[in-house]
């Protein structure tokens, strides 16, 4: 089917996926993935810019990170609610998309729609796979849950993180797209402000996150179940 994925990344508002994942969407990409994003709200409440502006920005920012697909369920913004008929549109297109891999927001956050959307998103994916629960589409549940760490500072160790060295700039190309909201910023979402730019700033924390993997760019991803090792002969990042 044209609208299936192999990997969905869901977040409340139109930016959230490429400050917190983009680099590893199109790494994905470049490795041959179909990769979507589902925007569960149009960002109409946001203080920067408005729902127009923000849909032309996500539009281009979704070309430079190459990703296949990139939805909006339409939610309010601001508003966001775990409820019955949030979940019944969130179930319709994990459906209609088939993802083996869902990538959703840290559920602790400083905005509510972020942990709203975490929560509601996990639910989803769950639900989406009851034969009986209802909503449009065949049952499919994803693989794999991911939920992406940047900029968390909670007592949480990253399960893994991801080298986006080589797409670096592809991340901050798909950044820059949001000029109405990060053009002379100082902060955003979970960025708080230290007096530098924006894009320096996550320049910054992308390359804390690479030296815990020793490279030089990366996503930090947690996950609640334990990690599978076939080969520890494989194994990366040296110990001592």
């Amino acid at each position: 089917m044209a609208d299936t994925v192999d990997v969905l990344a869901i977040a409340a508002h139109r930016d959230d996926v490429e400050l917190t994942c983009g680099g590893t969407l199109a790494k994905a990409v470049r490795a041959g993935h179909r990769v979507g994003i589902l925007d569960l709200t149009q960002g109409e409440s946001g203080t920067r810019g408005d729902a127009s502006t923000r849909a032309a920005e996500a539009e281009r920012a979704a070309k430079a990170l190459g990703v296949h697909l990139r939805f909006n369920a339409g939610l309010p913004d601001a508003h966001l609610e775990n409820n019955e008929a949030s979940r019944l549109k969130v179930v319709t297109l994990i459906r209609q998309t088939r993802p083996r891999v869902v990538i959703l927001p840290f559920p602790v956050g400083r905005h509510p729609d972020h942990r709203i959307a975490s929560e509601l998103g996990r639910d989803a994916c769950y639900l989406a796979g009851l034969a009986k629960y209802g909503g449009q589409g065949e049952p499919h549940r994803p693989f794999k849950v991911l939920y992406a760490l940047a900029y968390r500072e909670d007592p949480v160790k990253p399960s893994f993180v991801v080298d986006i060295s080589d797409c670096f700039d592809i991340k901050m190309a798909a950044i820059r797209c949001y000029a109405s909201q990060f053009d002379g910023a100082k902060a955003a979402g979970e960025i708080h402000p230290t007096g530098l730019d924006l894009y320096e700033l996550i320049r910054i924390q992308s390359a804390h996150y690479g030296s815990l993997i020793r490279t030089p760019y990366g996503e930090p991803f947690f996950c609640h179940e334990t990690l599978e090792v076939q080969d520890v002969l494989q194994l990366g990042v040296q110990s001592l």
